[in-house]
């Protein structure tokens, strides 16, 4: 079977025992088998009575030691053609030994130790790589077209943008798109990281790995296969399963300088004490397959668990460069703030609500094409205020608009066209404000600003609770960035920077001897995120932006950024806990071997003992199966 069949097939498996069983390699659990059958036969032969009992026991250990260290021999052969010094050679070294001194039940049990440990370390990663592969048998492989008046069904791969595919409820959405007819929820948990289940109507966008709810919609094809939200993640955790963080390449240096302290160790050991049992039980002993193995599950399961949390990481070199950050640097519009305008404040004059002020100032803007008028009848709207018709409307370049609403003129715009608008302080220079006048007559005034991300006042609290420094690179205006750097908690501020100045800012506090975390959203940011130790952009943000990034946040969510430094830390300290446990259970054992005081069966015990709490270890970053989420009540 391929790797990648094998990858499929992990994926699709179910979870829990059942699951694990599915996973193991049969061939592989025969053979452990065998050479343990064959150990307990040669074990229970010594004590037997019959005169060609040692003949027979010896036959079965050769049969039993052939079979078990084939898959050994072959992986150590390799080692050694390639100049390579690994456990796997170690291992048959102790083996051979054994059995050349005639311990032929010691050589059987480390082999079927040997053997065990490879079918664990094989399980663990095999698991690993479900919580990621996992992504890539989750969209259906056929789907429902919509072609003229008649349904047909179509191969997934064979969808083109533009055409129209129907999504039945409880179905996965398989493409991005617009969504053209009908009403439902959608669960995008696996794409945007949020919790709840979305509402979706005429005019939503849709992502592919969603999941269809409540009703059955249309949904006109925007991107397909690798192009979509869905297809980018897949690829981005196909390319970080390829790479080698530089942990992984650390923990391969130190599986040989292990190796060779064993046989070094085994080496004096018999020299000094002639004893071949102690110098068997040395070289066994030792083994850094653990931290070997660990190491790769880690990533794996890191990036695994950050890919369900709405990101996804381009390189598991970028997982590591993330667990070393102490400082995370934003840009300011569309990172910390929505990039758009929104209603902020609402200030009627005596006499008058401030409903009754929207709903006139809404009615006057419905015409309007400027970001902030839109904003005002967005708000409106979204507070359920009546929104009527206006007539006479007219736009004013510079001044504002003009509109008569229910019979009264109604102005909305700056003090030049409304000339009796009083003073406002106009958010200590981050709100922009809006005069309306009613009936000629000053009526109020509306403030907007750009919003800050619900979002970003918690995570950058947490950023700091986790003792990272936080500051603001921002081309705006130095009035605004504080004001926003001030309202979020953020330790510094550096504004009015062009995209060559925000990069020599990066560069600065590199020099300073900080490891920086950059995130931004558009292309000013873009040098910015590649010289950045570690680059992160918003899900929105521009393309070329998130091409310079090493972290995608997709669903532009900064609780995101905040969960992804967490794990990544984590996994940092589940690596480095494997690196210290696995020097110090080798230079333990060593020690005791030398002196006499483990035979070579307990030797292997605590190899595969040692080798198994490692992998475990790691393998606590694999994240469970995600919990199916129930429509909300109708």
């Amino acid at each position: 079977m391929s790797a990648a069949a094998r990858m499929a097939s992990a994926a699709a498996s179910p979870s829990g025992v059942v699951g694990v069983w599915r996973q193991i390699d049969r061939g592989d659990l025969a053979r452990a088998a065998f050479v343990a059958a064959c150990a307990l036969a040669v074990a229970v032969g010594a004590t037997w009575p019959w005169p060609r009992v040692p003949q027979v026991a010896v036959a079965v250990a050769v049969a039993g030691l052939a079979v078990g260290c084939w898959p050994i021999l072959k992986e150590a052969f390799e080692d050694a053609r390639r100049r390579r010094m690994s456990m796997e050679l170690s291992m048959l070294i102790a083996i051979a030994a054994a059995a050349a001194i005639g311990e032929l039940v010691t050589a059987l049990l480390i082999t079927t130790f040997v053997l065990a440990a490879e079918i664990l370390e094989d399980l663990a990663m095999d698991r690993g790589r479900d919580a990621l592969t996992d992504l890539m048998a989750f969209l259906p492989e056929s789907v429902q077209l919509r072609q003229g008046g008649a349904t047909v069904t179509m191969p997934l791969s064979q969808v083109e943008p533009g055409q129209v595919v129907l999504v039945a409820p409880g179905g996965r959405i398989p493409v991005d798109g617009v969504v053209i007819a009908g009403e439902s929820t959608a669960d995008q948990s696996r794409i945007t990281g949020e919790s709840l289940p979305v509402d979706i109507t005429t005019g939503s966008e849709v992502f592919a790995g969603s999941v269809n709810q409540v009703g059955a919609v249309e949904v006109r094809v925007e991107k397909v296969g690798a192009a979509s939200s869905y297809g980018r993640i897949v690829e981005a955790v196909r390319r970080a399963q390829e790479s080698r963080a530089p942990a992984q390449r650390l923990a391969d240096r130190l599986a040989s300088w292990l190796v060779y302290l064993a046989l070094g160790g085994a080496a004096i050991t018999y020299l000094a004490t002639r004893d071949v049992t102690s110098t068997i039980a040395v070289v066994v002993v030792a083994g850094a397959c653990g931290v070997v193995a660990g190491t790769p599950l880690a990533v794996l399961a890191a990036i695994a668990r950050i890919a369900r949390s709405g990101a996804f990481i381009k390189d598991g070199a970028h997982l590591e460069a993330l667990s070393t950050v102490d400082t995370v640097v934003f840009d300011k519009t569309g990172t910390l703030t929505t990039g758009s305008p929104g209603v902020v404040q609402v200030l009627p004059i005596e006499g008058l609500t401030g409903d009754e002020l929207l709903i006139h100032a809404a009615a006057a803007e419905a015409y309007s094409e400027h970001p902030l008028g839109q904003a005002i009848v967005a708000h409106a709207r979204a507070l359920g205020l009546p929104v009527g018709t206006a007539e006479d409307f007219a736009y004013r370049p510079g001044f504002g608009v003009t509109a008569t609403v229910a019979g009264k003129a109604v102005a909305a715009g700056n003090r030049r066209l409304v000339a009796d608008a009083v003073s406002v302080i106009e958010g200590q220079g981050v709100a922009t404000a809006v005069h309306v006048g009613i009936g000629g007559a000053y009526a109020g005034t509306i403030l907007l600003a750009d919003t800050i991300r619900d979002s970003a006042k918690r995570a950058v609290a947490e950023l700091r609770q986790a003792g990272l420094r936080t500051l603001v690179v921002t081309g705006d205006q130095d009035a605004t960035a504080r004001a926003v750097a001030a309202e979020l908690g953020i330790d510094g501020v550096r504004a009015g920077l062009l995209p060559e100045q925000k990069l020599a800012a990066v560069d600065a506090e590199r020099a300073a001897g900080h490891r920086l975390a950059m995130v931004g959203d558009g292309v000013n940011d873009a040098p910015a995120l590649a010289r950045a130790d570690v680059g992160i952009a918003m899900g929105s943000g521009t393309e070329i932006a998130r091409d310079s990034a090493d972290i995608v946040l997709i669903s532009s969510d900064l609780g995101d950024l905040v969960r992804t430094a967490q794990v990544a830390k984590r996994a940092r300290r589940i690596v480095v806990f494997n690196f210290a446990g696995t020097i110090a259970v080798d230079l333990v054992g060593i020690g005791l071997g030398a002196f006499g005081l483990l035979s070579p069966v307990v030797a292997a015990l605590i190899h595969v003992g040692s080798e198994t709490a490692f992998i475990l270890n790691s393998a606590r970053l694999i994240p469970g199966p995600a919990t199916p989420r129930r429509p909300p009540p109708r």
